[in-house]
């Protein structure tokens, strides 16, 4: 007769069998996904590239994976990649070549992270030693650190989102920063549909770009999102109106405000709730022109993949926020 007493050994390794193959396959959850992410951050930080350096570059490579089909999206927890060329060199017939004495050789800059001897681009700790190389090779002050990124990716406009990023989460201290916010309070009366895609035709046929949610003067506008204020004041579409930035290399546009909140400014870093400004109806025309539509708050969503920025539909997102919104309201 056969008894678990008989076999302890084979019962623990069993056990330990099970147990080590139901957590491989298992996904991991986004707590466990950012807090991996934070440890490689700060395991290849160092005195002169703090963390939130490495982070924003990972973030920027995430969201144009996450939107470009010209990109592979990188699996696993770091979302960094290199070219051929960058990482084996440019005359390295060995395209995929992992040996570092042959990648150093021929000018490649890939390195081994991990101390296995190979410097592997699918080794998320050989992709985050060489980046750590590279950005710490330029020095230790932001200046130094906005320049690495501009020869590297050769885009002011990269430079800035990478920027913008680097300073949330500075501030924020936590990659956590999913969180939202409808742009209203959801207590208040209101009304929006999806007016993407409709025609406007002061200023000259255009396509408008964005939501309309209609609401009583003096009705606060919120962020409704952890950014940067890129942009505040007049313009002669949108009246007075708020750019925000967030991590997620979106730009988020609210304009026909009656008046800004005065307790922020340009370059002030915002989160989910905070009031920027109030509904009004101003716009269509010279700076203070007023009152040539009903009041409401134009809300856009704008997302730069690298290489152009476009707006798309923030309907669907306002929809999921109001009802967040309303459900904690309820608690």
């Amino acid at each position: 007769m056969f008894s678990w007493l008989r076999y302890p050994l084979s019962f623990a390794m069993f056990y330990m069998v099970f147990t080590s193959m139901s957590s491989a396959e298992a996904e991991p959850t986004t707590e466990e996904l950012l807090k991996q992410r934070m440890g490689y951050y700060q395991n290849y930080s160092n005195l002169d590239l703090p963390w939130y350096y490495l982070a924003a570059v990972d973030k920027f490579e995430r969201n144009i994976q996450q939107v470009r089909n010209d990109l592979t999206k990188r699996e696993g927890p770091i979302a960094i990649q290199f070219s051929d060329e960058y990482w084996v060199g440019d005359l390295n017939p060995n395209k995929k070549d992992t040996i570092p004495a042959a990648i150093a050789f021929f000018g490649g800059n890939g390195l081994d992270g991990n101390g296995d001897g190979l410097a592997d681009r699918a080794n998320d700790d050989d992709v985050m030693m060489t980046m750590s190389n590279y950005l710490s090779s330029y020095g230790p002050t932001e200046k130094d650190f906005k320049k690495a990124i501009k020869d590297y990716y050769k885009k002011d406009e990269t430079v800035r989102q990478i920027m913008v990023i680097a300073r949330i989460y500075e501030h924020f201290e936590t990659l956590n920063l999913d969180q939202h916010a409808f742009p209203l309070p959801v207590g208040n009366n209101y009304s929006y549909r999806s007016t993407w895609g409709h025609n406007r035709g002061w200023g000259g046929r255009r396509m408008h770009e964005g939501t309309d949610i209609f609401a009583s003067y003096g009705v606060p506008v919120r962020s409704t999102t952890y950014g940067v204020i890129e942009i505040m004041g007049w313009n002669d579409f949108g009246g007075w109106r708020v750019g925000i930035r967030d991590v997620h290399n979106t730009y988020h546009y609210y304009a026909h405000l009656s008046s800004f909140n005065k307790e922020v400014k340009e370059g002030d870093i915002v989160e989910p709730g905070m009031v920027v400004g109030y509904v009004g109806s101003s716009g269509y025309g010279k700076k203070g022109t007023s009152g040539r539509f009903p009041p409401h708050l134009h809300y856009g969503m704008y997302k730069f993949n690298g290489r152009i920025e476009w707006a798309y539909d923030p309907t669907p997102s306002l929809r999921h926020w109001e009802q967040e919104d309303k459900k904690a309201r309820k608690r």
